[in-house]
């Protein structure tokens, strides 16, 4: 029988799930969103319980190979994505385990999707060959970035090219947030080489700067705890006004928040594209090409690390300058955006359904 012709549909979701990063978990409330209603999500999560609290669905172990092979063989679907998971500059191991957890499920005939990716990089030659043969087996592929285009163009894959899912992510109230002073500016940093002691020190006295000179009530909004807290923790006692530490764990939440500020200080891509979506002013510090790239495609002011100035007062002034200057983008940008990320949702269409 034609799986396609099977009524409802059981979907093993594979990503960077469960492992409390926030733009990771905005891709997987995207996805939900967007999968058709005859599909059954199974979602493979570093925090199972958590991910089958958060979001009503049924999840277990990634790192648990029994259950994975007993997942996908109860399977018709396997989804893989969003988000850079091929790529080896952070480790090596991050792409042989979904390569190989892509090419179980497609020796076992699942429908294989890889969904809203970010390729890249890819130094090894080993992990290119791996990545190049695993989405040449898609029955579709999704990406969310030109450079990913260009790869499978390369490759001669077929693939089709949208913005981020996070645009079309539906979002919600933040309690507490309209009883803080306005206005009000977001800021998230994370840890990196670049980000250096001497860089974070200068960009937290511009931030104090900043807030003596317009009176914002900052909000400090961590991704990942493991990464991005420490550095809010450590920034807010050092400034003079108002200010809190949110940290979010719903995805529509932490997209909702932006929708109280007037301007946003980011590094993370995900932390860009909410606020951006909500109207906000943005300026960014890239970290990473992926951002780098959304500053071009929206013309977002911003610097990457090693641009920062050495002068916290020159920081201040560019950031003065935007707060008092720079506009968000218009309604029919941002409405731009979300319809062409909806895309993501008519490739899962076509290939679970067939139209």
């Amino acid at each position: 029988m034609n799986r396609k012709d099977m009524g409802q549909q059981r979907a093993v979701l594979c990503g960077y799930y469960g492992q409390g990063n926030g733009g990771d978990e905005a891709l997987l409330a995207s996805l939900l969103q967007m999968l058709p209603a005859q599909v059954e999500p199974l979602v493979l999560s570093g925090s199972p319980v958590q991910t089958h609290n958060r979001y009503n669905v049924a999840a277990i172990d990634r790192n648990n190979p029994r259950l994975l092979i007993q997942a996908l063989r109860r399977s018709h679907l396997f989804i893989w994505g969003g988000g850079s998971l091929i790529q080896d500059a952070t480790s090596a191991m991050s792409p042989l385990y979904y390569t190989g957890l892509m090419q179980l499920a497609q020796r076992l005939g699942l429908t294989t999707i890889a969904w809203a990716q970010g390729i890249g990089p890819l130094k090894r030659s080993t992990t290119r060959w791996l990545a190049r043969n695993t989405f040449a087996n898609c029955a579709a592929i999704s990406v969310r970035d030109a450079g990913s285009a260009a790869l499978l163009s390369d490759w001669q894959i077929p693939f089709t090219l949208a913005p981020d899912p996070v645009w079309a992510l539906d979002s919600l109230p933040v309690e507490g947030l309209w009883e803080l002073p306005a206005p009000r500016v977001a800021v998230n940093l994370r840890t990196h080489p670049l980000l250096t002691p001497a860089r974070l020190e200068n960009l937290t006295q511009a931030l104090i700067a900043f807030q003596k000179a317009t009176q914002v009530c900052i909000l400090l909004v961590p991704f990942q705890a493991s990464q991005d807290l420490a550095i809010a923790q450590a920034i807010q006692p050092r400034l003079p006004g108002a200010s809190r530490v949110f940290s979010l764990d719903n995805p529509q939440q932490l997209k909702g928040l932006f929708r109280g500020v007037e301007m946003t200080i980011a590094m993370r891509f995900h932390g860009l594209i909410m606020a951006a979506a909500q109207e906000c002013r943005c300026f960014a510090l890239s970290y990473d090409p992926k951002v780098t790239h959304l500053m071009e495609q929206l013309a977002i002011p911003g610097w990457e690390l090693p641009q920062i100035p050495d002068d916290p007062n020159q920081i201040c002034q560019v950031w003065l300058e935007h707060y008092a200057n720079g506009v968000g983008l218009s309604d029919a940008q941002i409405q731009f955006q979300i319809d062409r990320a909806l895309i993501h949702q008519e490739v899962l269409q076509k290939a679970i359904l067939g139209g």
